[in-house]
C-alpha cells in the first residue's frame, strides 16, 4: 500500500501531540506501518536554533522564524519521501500550515509562506483541532514560550487555521471534547485516505 502524510494542526495545548500518538498506535493495530514525525524537530541544527529562538536566547523577526521552520522541514524531507515511499502512513504532530497559521498571524504573506513549501510531501489530510486560546492557556499555565503567552496572536493563528480549513483536504474538529471521542472522529475522518 502506498505511504501518506496526515498532518495535525491546531493552537499549543490542542492535543495534536496526544492525537498524533494515538492515531499512529490504532494505524498499527489495523496493521499499517505508521510512524510519528514532529516539527519543528529540535534534534536537527535549525531545530536547535528554533528552540533557542522560542526561548528568547535569539532574537528574530516573524519572516527569520518561520524561515528556520520551512528549513527544518526541508532538512527532513529526503527521509519524508523514503518513509512515504516505503508505504508508511506518517502522523506528523504540525507540518506546512503550521507556518502560514503563525507566520500570517504575524503579519507576513500567506501565499509567500505556502510557495516556499510547495517542494514539501504534501498532507493527503490535515485536522485541525481546534479549540479556544483561553483554552490553550488553562492547559498550560508554566513554561509558555513566547507565542504562548501572547492570546491576541493566537486568536489570530486560530483564524488563519480555520482559513485554510476551507480546503478539500482538511477537517476540522472540536479539540474541548474528550480524547477519546477525538481519536474515534480522526480515525473517521482518515480511514477513507487509507485505501
Amino acid at each position: 500500500m502506498p505511504g501518506l502524510l496526515i498532518a495535525f494542526e491546531g493552537l499549543d495545548q490542542s492535543g495534536k501531540q496526544t492525537q498524533a500518538e494515538l492515531l499512529r498506535d490504532r494505524l498499527k493495530e489495523e496493521g499499517r506501518k505508521a510512524r510519528l514525525v514532529s516539527f519543528p524537530d529540535y534534534g536537527t541544527s535549525i531545530g536547535e536554533e528554533i528552540a533557542r529562538a522560542l526561548q528568547g536566547e535569539r532574537d528574530y523577526g516573524p519572516d527569520v522564524m518561520q524561515l528556520l521552520y520551512i528549513a527544518n522541514r526541508y532538512e527532513r524531507k529526503p527521509d519524508l519521501l523514503r518513509w512515504i515511499e516505503g508505504g508508511l502512513v506518517l502522523v506528523c504532530d504540525r507540518y506546512t500550515a503550521s507556518s502560514v497559521a503563525y507566520g500570517e498571524a504575524q503579519g507576513l504573506d500567506a501565499a509567500w509562506l505556502v510557495e516556499m513549501q510547495k517542494f514539501l510531501p504534501p498532507a493527503a489530510v490535515t485536522i485541525v483541532l481546534d479549540i479556544a486560546p483561553e483554552t490553550a492557556v488553562a492547559r498550560k499555565s508554566v513554561d509558555r514560550d513566547r507565542y504562548e503567552r501572547d492570546l491576541a496572536l493566537q486568536s489570530r493563528v486560530r483564524e488563519s487555521y480555520l482559513r485554510q480549513a476551507q480546503s478539500d483536504s482538511w477537517v476540522v474538529l472540536n479539540g474541548e471534547g474528550p480524547k477519546d471521542a477525538i481519536a474515534a472522529e480522526v480515525f473517521e475522518a482518515v480511514k477513507t485516505h487509507l485505501t
